[in-house]
């Protein structure tokens, strides 16, 4: 049978195009854009010319009186953790931290506590959006950093984060978001939000794999988290992949180009898959109530195990996830649900369907009937299961 990849908020598959444009990149401008010589000043013009592309796409203001910067890192990881620890980087700085954020932040978060520093977690509601009561009681105290996801990778959910960093800005706190699964799925403006830092990551929105950024608004200094070179002002040393600055900035023109299309065509295609998955006995659907992005499902199967499921899945060539790519290697249930306080059955029960822009209406059909067929199969085996006589003769009411 054709595979059915329903996971694209672990990877988008590079666009052809990105592809094309990084290698036109590579043959025109091989030289290290840090080289005073004629061929490293091309390649510095052309890295200049796409970080100034990729700042007025994020809505990242590089000029003016108070100029922002982009540092490029390796991903979203790397963005995450030089934005948590470079910004907390002293013993008393405290953290404020949603539970439902990815484990890339929800790392670096334990790695504070594990040094001293005092985090502290945010609630959240049934939907997963933050509970912005409980931020302003946790903001009477002096906290250096608040951690918000723009939009949540399991379950889609975008949060109230201008209301967030207003809050934040009037008690002088910096407020920092992962917005690796929101870039390249809705707008996303950094000025207009009002936040100190945001990250992204390029092969989240059919760009290449290697590359991220953290954009750091004006005056916003983080300890370096590594050493050895003078580039991003030495917050981030190292030679610049210029190539895939290239391809990340292609990417994002793409998408914009295309983005009101895509995101009604993805919304559509992701609320026909939810109507179908719903007419499994007992099937929820997570956060449906809340705002979410345009291409995410999580849904639970009350009744079946969440890893059997998706292996046989992957037998039946749907690919899908139980979480974040980061953390599917792990057993452990969701965090994510765990924190919007779902019941077990839900929670061991749950996966991760995510559409991309070249999902089609034929391929979700598909993928709807092979996931009602696996889950019906697995639920008879089950009762079979239970019931060794009906396995025996062929069926309960046999005897």
């Amino acid at each position: 049978m054709p595979a059915i990849y329903l996971d694209h908020n672990a990877t988008t598959p590079l666009d052809p195009r990105v592809a094309e444009a990084m290698w036109e990149c590579e043959r025109q401008f091989p030289a290290n854009p840090s080289s005073q010589h004629a061929a490293g000043r091309r390649a510095r013009a052309a890295l200049e010319d796409a970080t100034e592309a990729i700042a007025a796409l994020l809505g990242v203001p590089l000029g003016g009186a108070r100029p922002a910067r982009l540092v490029f890192t390796s991903g979203g990881t790397e963005a995450n953790n030089l934005a948590i620890l470079g910004l907390c980087a002293s013993p008393s700085d405290r953290l404020v931290v949603a539970g439902v954020e990815h484990s890339s932040l929800l790392g670096p978060a334990r790695e504070l506590v594990r040094r001293g520093n005092p985090v502290d977690t945010l609630r959240v509601d049934r939907d997963g959006r933050i509970d912005l009561e409980h931020l302003a009681a946790l903001l009477e105290r002096p906290v250096r950093l608040v951690s918000i996801q723009t939009a949540n990778h399991e379950t889609g959910v975008l949060q109230p984060l201008a209301e967030a960093a207003a809050l934040a800005a009037a008690h002088g706190a910096l407020l920092h978001t992962d917005a690796v699964q929101a870039v390249g799925k809705i707008p996303v403006d950094f000025a207009a939000l009002g936040v100190s830092a945001l990250s992204a990551a390029a092969h989240k929105f059919r760009g290449p794999r290697g590359i991220g950024l953290l954009a750091l608004a004006h005056g916003i200094e983080p300890r370096p988290q590594a050493f050895g070179g003078f580039q991003h002002h030495g917050l981030r040393p190292g030679t610049e992949p210029l190539a895939l600055v290239v391809g990340m900035r292609v990417a994002l023109e793409l998408w914009r180009a295309a983005q009101v299309a895509l995101q009604a065509t993805m919304t559509e295609l992701r609320d026909r898959l939810e109507a179908e998955l719903k007419t499994y006995p007992g099937a929820v659907v997570h956060a449906c109530r809340a705002p979410r992005l345009p291409q995410t499902s999580a849904v639970s199967f009350p009744g079946l195990d969440r890893q059997s499921l998706l292996m046989a899945l992957d037998l039946a060539g749907v690919a899908c996830s139980t979480g974040s790519a980061c953390a599917s290697g792990s057993s452990e249930p969701s965090p994510v649900l765990q924190a919007m306080g779902c019941d077990p059955p839900l929670i061991v029960s749950a996966l991760r369907f995510s559409l991309g822009s070249a999902t089609t209406a034929a391929e979700v059909a598909e993928a709807a009937r092979r996931i009602l067929k696996t889950c019906n199969d697995l639920r008879e085996r089950q009762n079979r299961g239970k019931n060794p006589l009906a396995s025996r003769t062929g069926g309960g009411n046999s005897l």
